[in-house]
């Protein structure tokens, strides 16, 4: 059959592509042709791979386009209130082989060959259309930036060291900046051998980070880049240090200091009763306008957590992250949670100690969670998701001293778990989320917002004090 454009010079296929752009597949293929049974997850790019660039499906190392030397790649899109678009998940790459890459360096990977130049094809989703339906919004060619590529190849070789010393099942996105290596296969049964252990490993892909593929949505689209202030000015600096090296380097002049003296040495007023306060401290440290984000952060998905220590060490407080809905627990695998997706994440944490009333930065901190206590927090999910499903959320109900009810739950507390607990998260009582199955006890069709916490000692003992 002969194909409406070359498949051998990148221009054509790229011309051919931009075809697609505010259609549907629909509108483009040969809806006769295309059976029904290949829904599911990468449906959408199965039908733009055989029924409009007219080429099988595949999974072999070498880019979708051997001789333009172009892969291609389908992903979805979200519209938020304000009609701008964002990436929906993440953008999944080639499978890694673990027995393979480690005789590998970057520049000839079998990652480099098959991703340094990407034909991207962005569709908005919709919830209740076919996929057939859903609106191609931007179609277009990405090469990697020099200093994103550089970045992105210290993220592969830390993924490739970890390989190297027999700990491929220890993986975890957040590992690494930009390039992730998220789990890949139709279970977690899905896994593989790895060459220096023999634990077997979770079968995983290269991936870029949400973050990083809004980064290169708004690159495409030539809008929303001057909102971002960078770390990294050059390929140069990129070479020389790490982005965990530069943002230390940054803050380390100002340990021991206040908060009033390092606003004072910064030379800036800023309102330290303002919620947005350590915020902007932290923005100001690096040298990073106040009404821009950091671009290097908001590509690598970087949380950033203020802590505030007491003088024995431990945390003010424990760590919360954002409330759970209970009708989407219920439904959620774990290596698919929000929870899971979380803590996966790379943290950096900024720690303040009380000192004479007065705080005073003592250090800061890159860290994410360990693979073994990824592991022993998915037990915390487990009970949470179980207690929801079974409508066994309320345990008792006390009066306390002032005469008001008082309720405790079946949820998992710090004592059920070293790392993480249950706990409210509401600005009130009546700041409630739907429940899937009514409270047994209360009879209630919903309850209190809660939120899973990091444990105040956990942070003192695995964070700050290691």
């Amino acid at each position: 059959m002969k194909l409406p454009y070359n498949p051998n010079n990148k221009n054509s296929i790229i011309e051919f592509a931009k075809g697609l752009k505010g259609k549907s597949l629909r509108q483009v293929c040969d809806a006769e042709l295309i059976k029904n049974d290949k829904k599911g997850k990468g449906y959408f790019g199965q039908i733009l791979e055989e029924f409009y660039f007219g080429y099988k499906p595949n999974s072999v190392s070498e880019p979708d386009f051997p001789i333009a030397k172009l892969e291609l790649k389908s992903s979805p899109l979200k519209k938020l209130k304000n009609d701008e678009y964002r990436s929906k998940e993440r953008l999944v790459l080639n499978i890694i082989n673990y027995v393979n890459v480690v005789n590998q360096n970057f520049e000839n990977s079998d990652f480099l060959k098959k991703n340094a130049s990407i034909l991207l094809v962005f569709y908005l989703h919709q919830t209740d259309s076919d996929a057939l339906d859903y609106l191609i919004k931007i179609v277009d060619e990405w090469i990697f930036p020099s200093t994103d590529l550089e970045i992105i190849k210290q993220d592969w070789e830390l993924i490739t060291k970890k390989i190297a010393e027999g700990k491929a099942h220890e993986l975890s996105e957040g590992d690494t900046f930009y390039l992730g290596a998220c789990t890949k296969g139709a279970n977690a049964l899905s896994v593989r051998e790895q060459p220096f252990s023999k634990i077997p490993a979770k079968q995983r892909a290269y991936s870029f980070k949400q973050g990083y593929v809004n980064h290169i949505i708004a690159s495409i689209a030539n809008e929303g880049t001057e909102v971002y202030g960078k770390l990294i000015p050059s390929i140069e600096v990129a070479k020389k240090q790490t982005i965990e090296e530069i943002v230390i380097s940054k803050f380390k002049p100002f340990y021991g200091k206040t908060e009033d003296e390092i606003i004072k040495l910064l030379r800036i007023e800023m309102n330290e009763k303002a919620k947005s306060f350590h915020a902007n401290l932290t923005k100001a440290i690096l040298g990073i306008q106040l009404d821009k984000e950091i671009e290097e952060f908001e590509k690598a998905e970087i949380i950033v957590k203020t802590v505030r220590l007491k003088e024995n060490n431990l945390p003010r407080e424990d760590i919360s992250f954002p409330t759970f809905k209970y009708e989407e627990i219920v439904n959620e695998d774990w290596d698919e949670s929000d929870f899971k997706n979380i803590l996966e994440h790379k943290f950096l944490f900024v720690f303040f100690q009380f000192e004479n009333e007065k705080l005073v930065l003592k250090r800061v901190k890159f860290w994410n969670m360990p693979y073994d206590d990824i592991q022993k927090a998915k037990e915390v999910w487990d009970k949470a998701k179980e207690v929801v499903s079974k409508g066994q959320i309320v345990k008792e109900i006390k009066k306390n001293k002032s005469g008001k009810n008082t309720r405790s739950t079946n949820f998992p507390n710090k004592k059920f778990n070293r790392i993480s607990h249950v706990r409210p998260h509401a600005k009130n009582a009546l700041d409630t989320f739907p429940l899937p199955v009514k409270d047994r006890f209360t009879n209630q069709k919903e309850y209190t917002k809660h939120c899973f916490w990091l444990n105040s000692s956990y942070v003192k003992y695995e964070i700050y004090l290691k």
